[in-house]
């Protein structure tokens, strides 16, 4: 029996910057998305026998998954006519957390498909992605990437310098299409030109760690207000909402940084919260 597996690394947005709806309602992006060791895991074989379409099974997620959206997708675009498959995936990344887990798993799915189709490198799976959602197309090849449009748009950047994450999760879900919401009746999206700009200085480096859906969460969602303190109270740098959030995240920066956002993970003084650090994508590479 063929098994695979590959990591589905949760993101973080080290910068955000977002404009005004476009004419089909979504709003373009400028965002600098890194890929993150907190990740999790899937696992791809055949089916049990007499199963007649693939399965994906994650205990604890009910409803919809976009995993099994994406095997749909990658058999329905290519052809790919192997037997039914099983996709099992282990959570470990915050849901509804603005981590990019669904969409995560969703890109790791295609890439599983890819290659049990015999195409690793497959250029379809790269088109698929955005269909699939956002952020899928940046996580498709996990690494540091430029993401523009309205998350259709990826281009890789330089590996980052250490930096080392502390992950403080909310006990809470926020809604995406919610947060963007509040944001543009609170009037936080730039205008076209604005963003122009802001791209112009992200591709030449000279950008600083900003989201501009922060105030946006932390509306519908005060707790934030005290995962952000914490992440400052535990020495992080910086200390920003991930995304569309809740889940916040404490930048340490520096070839120390991942050894004190460790120390501030162990410390014990926020719930559920873990250390992580960049990975690229052949960190999250398919193997067997």
């Amino acid at each position: 029996m063929t098994v695979l597996r590959a990591r589905a690394p949760g993101k973080v947005n080290l910068c955000l910057f977002v404009g005004e709806p476009r004419e089909d309602g979504l709003h373009p992006l400028v965002s600098v998305v890194q890929a993150l060791s907190l990740a999790d895991e899937l696992t791809l074989t055949p089916a049990p026998p007499g199963a007649s379409e693939d399965e994906v099974v994650c205990p604890g997620i009910d409803g919809p998954n976009l995993a099994a959206r994406a095997l749909a997708l990658y058999r329905e675009a290519t052809g790919w006519g192997a037997p039914p498959q099983r996709l099992a995936i282990e959570k470990r990344i915050p849901v509804a957390a603005g981590m990019g887990g669904g969409s995560s798993d969703a890109a790791a799915a295609l890439r599983l498909a890819a290659h049990a189709a015999g195409t690793p490198d497959d250029p379809r799976a790269a088109a698929l992605a955005p269909r699939l959602g956002a952020d899928v197309a940046s996580l498709l090849r996990p690494g540091r990437v430029l993401m523009t449009g309205a998350g259709e748009h990826v281009a890789p950047l330089a590996p980052p310098p250490p930096l080392g994450l502390l992950v403080l999760p909310v006990d809470a879900e926020l809604s995406t299409p919610a947060v963007y919401a509040e944001a543009d009746r609170l009037g936080l999206v730039r205008g076209h030109v604005e963003l122009a700009q802001l791209e112009a200085l992200v591709r030449a480096g000279t950008w600083a760690p900003q989201n501009d859906l922060q105030d946006a969460a932390r509306s519908l969602c005060p707790a934030i207000d005290a995962a952000l303190a914490a992440a400052r109270d535990a020495g992080a740098d910086q200390a920003l909402v991930s995304g569309s959030g809740p889940t916040v995240v404490g930048l340490f920066g520096g070839a120390e940084g991942p050894a004190r956002a460790a120390a501030a993970a162990g410390a014990g003084g926020w719930p559920r919260a873990v250390a992580a650090e960049p990975v690229d994508a052949a960190w999250a590479a398919v193997r067997g």
